[in-house]
Formats: C-alpha cells, structure tokens, sequence
C-alpha cells in the first residue's frame, strides 16, 4: 500500500502538477494540504481521472483533502478538541484500507504574534490527546501531512531557522515528542535514522538550488502499521518541476 501526503499551496493552481503526479505514481491514497479554496470549487479534474475525494475546504486558505481509487469513508472533518467555532479547514480523518488515516496541516505559529504562536500549542495539544485516544484503542493510525515542525536541528540547513522560530521552539518539539513517546513512529526516522532530509524548500534565497530546505512534512504510525514500514521518502524531484509547490510529497510504502 502507498499512501502519500503533499501541501500542494494551491490545488487549483498546482491542478496539471498533481495530475502529473497522479498518473505517474498511482498512491493508493494522496493526502493534500494547503489546498487553498472552498469545498464546493476543489478541481473536477480528479474525479474525472476516476479518483474519489473527501475535501474540507477553506476560501482562499488552509483546506485539506483526500483522493483515493475507492470511495473514502470520512470519520473527522475537525480535529476533536477545539472550540466549535474553529472554523479553520486543517483536519480530515477517514477510514482506509482497515487504517484511520489523519490528514492534517498543522498551523505555522509565526503569525499575529503570541496569539499565533498559542493556537498552534493548543492545536498541537488536540492532535496529541486525540492521537493518545485511538491509540489507546489500538486503531490502526496514520497521522499524516504539514506538522510545520523540525523535529531535531538535522531536520533543516544550517541558518535557515532562527531559535525563536515556530517550527523549532521548545514547546513545539515537546508537544511533538510527547506523540512519538507516547507510540507513534516517524516513518521517515524509522528507515533514516540519521542525516538530512527535506520535504520543503522556500521560494525566497535560491533555497532549491542550493539545498536549503526543511523536514515539516511527517508521517507518524501506530506499532501496527509501524511493523509493516517498508519506505519513506521524499519525492524531491517533483520541487524542480515548471511552477512546483514548495513542498514535494512524502511517499510511505506498507506491506500486506
């Protein structure tokens, strides 16, 4: 089983990408964030292709959706925990191929200051506790997309990210590190212990060109699902395509 999750920053304005990539990589599932436009206008195109989707979208912001060669059973379309009137698009939960599968993009806590910087804690703190919950169920988990966290300093290139960054802050990584204790896997950890790895690079500074990117994109699996890893990685070719996306898809591979 191939499952990939990709922040497309626009799905309407990476339409021909994803396709491309569609066509030439045939996922199982494609988890998308950031796809940047309402429910109602997410691109025809897909189900033309014959794939499936489950969307929450957002005008002009946020949005996240799934495509799947079969219908997708939807469980979540907000992340349990948060005030109902959170009317942020950033979660989407269905049920997969006898896995629960979370599609998230997580806030970047660099806007509006602290205020900012608090909703991405308290975001962070619902994704744990609710990640502790079906665990504690022994649901087969995939919690997959933009976490918008370097994990470790080897997770970006040197002078990229300043200390009192979002993605790197302390509280950020603990609330990171408690869901990795508590008995998730980072699949890309799992089978690259060591060394760089990026799934984003900026537009600004010639970040491409000269390899100055980010690891933000993560899929995180229950011992289940762990046991069964048999790849993650970046499709990193994909960041020098014609108008790419500053993000390229993280590709997990499951056995049977």
């Amino acid at each position: 089983m191939k499952i990939a999750t990709w922040n497309v920053n626009g799905s309407r304005a990476r339409e021909q990408n994803i396709c491309r990539w569609l066509e030439a990589n045939t996922p199982d599932l494609l988890l998308l964030q950031e796809i940047k436009c309402e429910t109602a206008s997410f691109p025809p195109v897909f189900a033309q292709m014959g794939w499936h989707s489950a969307v929450v979208g957002q005008k002009g912001f946020n949005g996240v959706a799934a495509l799947a060669r079969a219908p997708l059973d939807v469980r979540l379309t907000r992340l349990p925990g948060l005030p109902e009137e959170d009317a942020q698009a950033r979660y989407l939960e269905v049920a997969f191929g006898g896995l629960v599968v979370g599609n998230l993009y997580l806030p970047n806590g660099n806007s509006n200051g602290d205020v900012g910087y608090q909703y991405k804690l308290r975001w962070m703190e619902c994704l744990g506790a609710h990640a502790a919950a079906l665990l504690a169920d022994d649901v087969p988990l995939i919690l997959a997309g933009d976490y918008n966290v370097c994990p470790q300093d080897v997770d970006f290139a040197a002078g990229v990210l300043g200390p009192e960054d979002a993605l790197v802050r302390p509280q950020t990584r603990a609330l990171y590190w408690q869901m990795i204790w508590g008995g998730l896997t980072d699949a890309v950890r799992a089978v690259k212990p060591e060394g760089a790895v990026y799934t984003f690079w900026d537009y600004q500074a010639g970040c491409w060109a000269k390899n100055r990117g980010l690891r933000i994109d993560h899929a995180l699996l229950s011992p289940t699902v762990a046991e069964r890893l048999v790849s993650a990685v970046p499709d990193k070719h994909v960041r020098g395509d014609d108008t790419p996306s500053d993000h390229v898809p993280l590709v997990v591979e499951l056995a049977a």
